[in-house]
């Protein structure tokens, strides 16, 4: 049986799921690095962290940690300064998993040409499994 996950403090504005759990694994919309409102915050650095936090918030509905996750994706505007741009997303996504367990979760990075969110510069999708 499918079961939708919805906190209350996350961006939603959109015909889907925030969260959908089937069986024992849980499949995060992509996050975007905006605020409950829908709008970006600051540059790179900082909605790559809030995009990490709405997915925590997502995980912890289900009393589930960052630790659960076993998949992400990561969606990229634009391939200009790619390799400044990934020392950003990095250092911001290494720094946020250090609390949890390793390995790291397996992940792909997509450059894309834009983000359906005007202002929006990263998306993160996350797979999640119940052990």
């Amino acid at each position: 049986m499918k079961e939708e996950i919805k906190p209350q403090n996350i961006y939603g504005g959109g015909p889907y799921s925030p969260a959908i759990r089937l069986c024992d694994v849980i499949y995060i919309s992509g996050q975007f690095g905006v605020d409950a409102n829908g709008k970006p915050v600051g540059g790179l650095k900082e909605q790559t962290e809030q995009a990490l936090e709405n997915i925590e918030k997502i995980l912890k509905e289900k009393n589930l940690t960052m630790d659960n996750i076993v998949k992400v994706t990561i969606f990229l505007v634009s391939s200009e300064n790619i390799e400044e741009k990934l020392k950003i997303v990095n250092d911001a996504y290494e720094n946020y998993f250090k609390n949890f367990k390793k390995p790291y979760p397996a992940r792909s990075t997509v450059i894309v040409a834009g983000l359906p969110i005007r202002g929006a510069l990263i998306e993160i999708e996350a797979i999640a499994y119940v052990f």
